[in-house]
């Protein structure tokens, strides 16, 4: 398994100055934002695609720090109830899957994007409830007429430009944010669609990360580093659907931290022992969300903390001693 960093913590920097700082830090592998709310600091497919000495120039900086792309993210809602929205983060996702195919890339990260409740809508509706029952034909217009729609057209076009592997970041807020959700997409959808599995985002919903591996197993294509941690009072007296921004920290009922300041390295331990053992064993990227460190503080904390956690040799194709 590889160490691996989400460069759009670094996107004030160039992408040059930002491979500086990681490769000094011992990063093997790096996931690029390509679009969506990441952005394109370090990378804008729509250049990148029509003018060959900027993608030369990209392969070239790359290649100059020996670093392996994990995958390209383009994070975004591509069936946003605003036609305008959604068009513009489907654009950025066929621009992501074109350049992905150029690279030699075959696992792109994005969310599953949420509707609204009919067509008429502005906003997304993101549906946690069966009761009333409104909730439940919101929900079965969303997954049936729109959401799995969408992406049977998606997949289709991906595999036609060897992009093999959707990794649908499981994020509450949008239609697929738990294995159960994941796994109802990909049997709509096909075996394209599958996981970025990110614990900070099934932590703070009640889930174990370790039996998420285990439920979807070979459906996980891609992996991001970053914990979150339960505040033990407000969690207990408000509960964890919180909606105070994340800088109010002290209030809320949990916190994004850099792994190893939600929970201990046993955790983290289990967490990729079980990745191996459903066979995933490529990167690790680490994602720096945490409010309370510097991006430099917390991204070296982050790769020291996973360096131990890590299995970086290949696992043993027999048992010695067995």
């Amino acid at each position: 398994m590889k160490l691996g960093v989400f460069t759009a913590l670094y996107g004030s920097l160039s992408l040059d100055e930002a491979l500086a700082k990681l490769k000094a830090l011992g990063v093997e592998a790096v996931e690029i934002p390509a679009g969506g709310f990441p952005g394109k600091s370090h990378c804008d497919p729509e250049v990148l695609l029509a003018d060959r000495d900027e993608f030369n120039k990209f392969v070239a900086t790359i290649e100059k720090y020996g670093m392996e792309i994990s995958a390209l993210s383009v994070h975004g809602n591509p069936v946003h109830p605003d036609k305008e929205i959604a068009k513009s983060y489907d654009d950025d996702f066929r621009r992501c899957v074109l350049l992905a195919e150029k690279l030699g890339i075959d696992t792109v990260i994005t969310f599953s994007g949420c509707p609204g409740d009919s067509e008429d809508s502005k906003y997304p509706n993101w549906v946690t409830c069966p009761w009333p029952d409104d909730f439940l034909k919101i929900l079965d217009w969303q997954w049936n007429e729109v959401l799995i729609p969408y992406w049977k057209e998606a997949v289709e076009f991906a595999n036609a430009h060897g992009v093999t592997k959707i990794a649908l970041e499981m994020h509450p807020g949008f239609c697929v944010y738990n294995p159960e959700t994941c796994l109802k997409l990909r049997e709509a959808a096909g075996p394209t669609i599958g996981a970025n599995l990110d614990p900070s985002h099934l932590i703070w919903q009640g889930i174990d990360p370790v039996l998420a591996i285990r439920k979807l197993g070979d459906a996980i294509y891609h992996f991001h580093a970053k914990d979150t941690k339960i505040d033990p009072y407000n969690s207990r007296t408000d509960g964890v659907l919180d909606t105070k921004h994340y800088s109010d920290e002290i209030n809320r009922g949990w916190v994004f931290r850099a792994v190893g300041y939600g929970n201990d390295m046993q955790y983290w331990r289990d967490i990729v022992s079980n990745l191996r053992l459903v066979g995933y064993d490529k990167v690790m990227s680490i994602e720096h969300e945490d409010s309370l460190m510097s991006i430099d503080e917390g991204l070296s904390k982050a790769v020291a903390f996973l360096r131990e956690a890590i299995m970086s040799e290949p696992k043993p194709s027999s048992i010695a001693w067995a």
